[in-house]
C-alpha cells in the first residue's frame, strides 16, 4: 500500500470526520455535529490560522491526518508551527503513516520560513512519543491548563 501526504480541501469532510470521530475516541473526547463543524471550518477557511493534511491511500482511503498552525514565539522574535493534532487510524499504525504525516509538517515548516515545529502529547502516549523523540527534543517545559 502506498500512502501520500496532502493538504486538506473543501471535498474531503466526510473522509476526515471518519478520522476525527477516531480520534475524539482515542482521546475519549466525545464529539458533537457542532464540534466537528467548527473544527472543520477552521481548516477550510483561509482567513484562519489552522490547516491540516491526509494521508490518502493509493485507493482514496484516509488513513491519517495532522492539523497545525503558526504561532508566533515571542522570546525568539520568530515564527513556529504547533502541531495541534496528529492521528492515524488504528488499522494502518505501525506502516510509518505518522512519519509521512510529520515529515509533511516539517516540510510546511520549512517552506514557509517558520522556526520550528512544537507539539505536544499525552503523558500516557508512548507510542506517539517513540516518534516524537526520534524527530525532535523533548523540553522541560510544563504545560497548564486553566478554564475561564
Amino acid at each position: 500500500m502506498s500512502v501520500t501526504v496532502r493538504p486538506l480541501g473543501d471535498k474531503d469532510f466526510f473522509a476526515w470526520l471518519g478520522l476525527f470521530e477516531g480520534y475524539s475516541e482515542f482521546y475519549e473526547s466525545e464529539l458533537t455535529d457542532q464540534k466537528a463543524l467548527q473544527v472543520w471550518s477552521w481548516i477550510i477557511d483561509v482567513n484562519n490560522s489552522l490547516f491540516g493534511a491526509v494521508a490518502v491511500t493509493d485507493e482514496g482511503d484516509f488513513v491519517g491526518f495532522a492539523h497545525y498552525r503558526t504561532v508566533p514565539r515571542t522570546l525568539s522574535g520568530d515564527l513556529a508551527l504547533f502541531l495541534d493534532d496528529l492521528f492515524v487510524a488504528e488499522d494502518s499504525r505501525g506502516q510509518g503513516i505518522a512519519t509521512l504525516l510529520m515529515d509533511f509538517v516539517k516540510g510546511y515548516a520549512r517552506e514557509h520560513k517558520l522556526a520550528q515545529v512544537q507539539l505536544v502529547t499525552a503523558a500516557d502516549n508512548a507510542t506517539a512519543q517513540v516518534l516524537y523523540d526520534q524527530v525532535g527534543t523533548r523540553t522541560d517545559w510544563v504545560t497548564y491548563e486553566i478554564d475561564v
